[in-house]
């Protein structure tokens, strides 16, 4: 929880790197709250839990974008990356695989390697 809590706290912070960790926690964390939001809205008051999930989305988009950008910096790519993510299945793929990829050893321009500091 405590790699959740990270991601969280550098909700707006664009630079830097993320180890994979951080970023597979937050997507773990933000999926299971998602489905738990899912189904209460599916067994109790839907437009109540609807909007629940709807705010829910809203408030980590931007810390969502942060981890992601934080996380192509660690493998040596540019944030602008992130934006491939818009282009349905094939940009989804890009992503999935720069985000499994190892760490760039040791510091690159965008910081001292997260796994050594």
């Amino acid at each position: 929880m405590s790699w959740y809590m990270t991601a969280l706290k550098k909700y707006a912070v664009f630079s830097g790197r993320s180890r994979r960790r951080e970023f597979w926690w937050f997507v773990l964390v933000n999926a299971i709250i998602g489905a738990i939001l899912q189904c209460l809205g599916d067994q109790r008051d839907p437009n109540f839990w609807n909007f629940i999930g709807w705010a829910y989305g809203l408030a980590v988009l931007i810390p969502s974008i942060a981890v992601q950008v934080r996380r192509l910096h660690d493998i040596g790519r540019t944030g602008w990356w992130w934006f491939i993510g818009l282009v349905p299945i094939v940009g989804w793929i890009i992503l999935i695989v720069f985000s499994v990829l190892d760490s760039e050893p040791g510091p690159n321009r965008y910081g001292p390697n997260p796994k050594r500091a």
